[in-house]
């Protein structure tokens, strides 16, 4: 089997970015991060701290940042952490330059591209054909896998031994990297999880008490699932780190920001104040127009993704979307 790797460039300078630098950083490996604001990145590199993202957390010196693209060139493995939204066009971007034959693209990005209905991983097959593709997922909020709190996460790489050579990388006593060959359920997993945090956060801003919770997250799982697997992923997968797992962390946790878009929608603020009022992106916003056109395509029932369409589209309040999931039909678990 090939060492692991040498060089890791990430493609990102948010939050979840810096934090996977630092994890790949404690296990000795060499870090470039870019990132596109070029003042932001010179003031990350002189305060070695990622101030607007992890506040408080010091970046070590050998961690580099940099605005300049070309410092990508001859790494072994990129990471892709960037907004779901900007993948593609950051990936059309590295297309242009002559990266190393070989160097492995691995997605840690979550989300649905609007109108094409298509995973990270194929918008990045599409744009850079000739680099082996793996993808990362599960329960992780960046603020505490900075900080080194125990995390389990999941590897998805149809090549064995490349999943193998990630996990090596990026195993850690505090951050534990399982492999699985199902890329797509874990990219599904990762990216539909967001919606249900909306949900969820919704339930909390209308005060509306942990017996809703709990039963929204379990039918949200079920859903989950029946759509996930209708877009091929595969049904165990949904049980594991990136599906109940990164639900469960995403519907619960302070640290998630979809939750909190939901709550504060449910407290009846306008989406667009609250999404102006955010420096970092609610994947679960785009995520919800996408997964539901999937949904309509595939003739797959989805109340709860239907529900939160039409509460962002500003079609239903809070109270109503929730009225009308309760206004549902009896029916068998």
């Amino acid at each position: 089997m090939k060492p692991a790797f040498s060089h890791v460039g990430i493609v990102g300078a948010g939050s979840w970015g810096t934090a996977l630098a630092l994890v790949l950083h404690r296990n000795g490996l060499r870090v470039t991060v870019w990132g596109n604001d070029a003042y932001a990145v010179s003031q990350i590199e002189a305060l070695k701290e990622n101030r607007p993202y992890l506040p408080g957390v010091p970046m070590p010196e050998l961690i580099e940042f940099t605005a300049d693209m070309r410092a990508l060139d001859s790494l072994d493995l990129l990471l892709l952490v960037t907004p779901s939204r900007a993948l593609r066009e950051v990936a059309s971007r590295l297309s242009t330059l002559p990266l190393k034959s070989g160097c492995v693209l691995l997605s840690c990005t979550k989300g649905v591209e609007r109108g094409s209905g298509l995973r990270m991983s194929e918008i990045l097959r599409e744009t850079l054909p000739d680099h082996p593709i793996a993808v990362l997922s599960g329960p992780s909020h960046a603020e505490e896998v900075a900080h080194g709190a125990p995390t389990a996460v999941v590897i998805g790489c149809e090549d064995e031994e490349l999943a193998t050579r990630l996990q090596t990388a990026f195993n850690q006593p505090a951050f534990r990297a399982y492999t699985s060959s199902d890329v797509i359920g874990i990219e599904l997993g990762g990216a539909l999880k967001n919606i249900y945090a909306l949900a969820a956060g919704v339930g909390d801003g209308l005060q509306l008490g942990d017996n809703t919770k709990a039963a929204l997250v379990t039918r949200s799982l079920a859903e989950l699932m029946r759509l996930g697997c209708a877009l091929g992923g595969r049904r165990e997968t949904f049980m594991g780190l990136s599906g109940i797992g990164d639900l469960m962390v995403t519907c619960f946790s302070k640290h998630s920001r979809n939750r909190a878009v939901g709550e504060r929608l449910g407290r009846g603020e306008s989406l667009g104040y609250i999404v102006s009022s955010m420096r970092m992106i609610a994947e679960g916003i785009p995520t919800t127009a996408s997964a539901y056109e999937c949904a309509r395509r595939l003739e797959v029932d989805t109340p709860i993704i239907d529900q939160i369409r039409l509460l962002l589209d500003g079609s239903l309040s809070p109270a109503e979307a929730m009225a009308a999931l309760l206004a549902r039909d009896p029916r068998r678990e």
